[in-house]
């Protein structure tokens, strides 16, 4: 497990509701709730943090849910106990997933491969835990094609790194290079907000 990365979410787990649980969320509610509509089947859902978007997952749905942060699935696990469903909450780093071959129907992220120091190889884990055309669906902000938002991102990279996500990755590229075959790319705000539908091959 990588301990840097748990010690840093470890540290922003106690202010993490009060900076994302208000303008942010009230702001993407309708794009996340039609996204997370589509879970069926056996989910794993990777960087439940501490649990905010478990209110918008649809009832009855059989979901996973894993963090590297201790501190974050603290406060996770009250929202997961209040799911209408059955969820578990464990610790786990996505690198080194140990469920079997094809274990899951779909994978979901929100706002997760920002912040997975290697994406590729981490995305190639949840490709192996994915049945054979089992889907990959992902809320992620990204990088930029367009200048001027592209040169800010990337001058302002360095900093958001140290205490938070990275804020110019080429997720859409990794999933890509990592071996999934994409199916839709859904942009929310811009081309920095998206939401990304792939599949494992079959």
């Amino acid at each position: 497990m990588d301990a840097l990365t748990r010690r840093k979410w470890d540290r922003a787990a106690g202010a993490f509701d009060f900076i994302n649980g208000l303008g942010a969320e009230r702001r993407w509610e309708p794009v996340k709730r039609e996204f997370f509509s589509t879970m069926h089947g056996r989910v794993l859902f990777v960087a439940v943090g501490t649990g905010l978007d478990i209110r918008y997952f649809p009832p009855a749905v059989q979901i996973d849910g894993i963090d590297i942060s201790d501190k974050m699935l603290e406060r996770a696990r009250p929202r997961a106990e209040a799911y209408a469903g059955p969820m578990t909450l464990r610790h786990l780093d996505v690198h080194d997933l140990d469920y079997p071959a094809g274990t899951f129907d779909q994978v979901f992220t929100s706002c997760t491969f920002c912040s997975v120091p290697d994406p590729v190889r981490a995305l190639e884990a949840v490709r192996r835990v994915l049945k054979p055309a089992g889907e990959l669906r992902m809320f992620e902000h990204t990088g930029s094609r367009y200048f001027p938002f592209n040169a800010l991102l990337n001058l302002m990279n360095p900093i958001a790194r140290l205490t938070g996500p990275e804020i110019n990755r080429d997720t859409v590229g990794n999933v890509r290079r990592a071996g999934f075959r994409l199916v839709e790319v859904r942009h929310a705000y811009l081309d920095v907000v998206k939401t990304i539908h792939a599949v494992a091959p079959a």
